[in-house]
This record gives structure tokens, sequence and C-alpha cells, in this order.
């Protein structure tokens, strides 16, 4: 038994509303993007990374949560308008 949905497989295209829901998250998807490429920078340099390096990290991880609560205040104004 298989726990990975294979959508790729199907016939099926994303709907509009699918294509909006993910537009909507794109910035969170690259906030969380750059995330990760400052924790690999940081990971890499191992012993020789500076306090830039965690600064990026730190930043970056502050980025993700603003636009995480964005998003989460954007959802519950128009849940409550509908």
């Amino acid at each position: 038994m298989s726990i990975i949905y294979l959508s790729a497989v199907s016939d099926e295209e994303p709907t509009p509303a699918d294509l909006a829901a993910i537009e909507q998250e794109w910035p969170l998807i690259t906030a969380e993007l750059d995330l990760l490429d400052a924790q690999i920078a940081y990971i890499n340099a191992g012993p020789a990374a500076s306090v830039l390096d965690r600064r990026r990290v730190r930043r970056a991880e502050h980025r993700v949560m603003v636009v995480a609560r964005e998003l989460a205040s954007d959802d519950s104004g128009s849940e409550g308008a509908a």
C-alpha cells in the first residue's frame, strides 16, 4: 500500500481554484525556499560559519513568519466575509 498520492499520473489538470490557491501561497513558498537556501549555506559553512551567515538564517526565519502571518490574517478575513 502506497501512502504517496500520485496526482501527476492522473489526467486531471489543476483547476483555476487550485492555481489561484498556489498563486496566493507563492510568497510563502518563496520565503521558505530562501530560508532553506540560508540554512544550507550555514550548514555547509560548518565551523567557518560567520555571524552574518547566522543572521541571514534568522532574517529568513523572520520573513517566513511574517508572510505566514499575513496569509493567515488574509484567510481569516475572507472566511468571515463569506
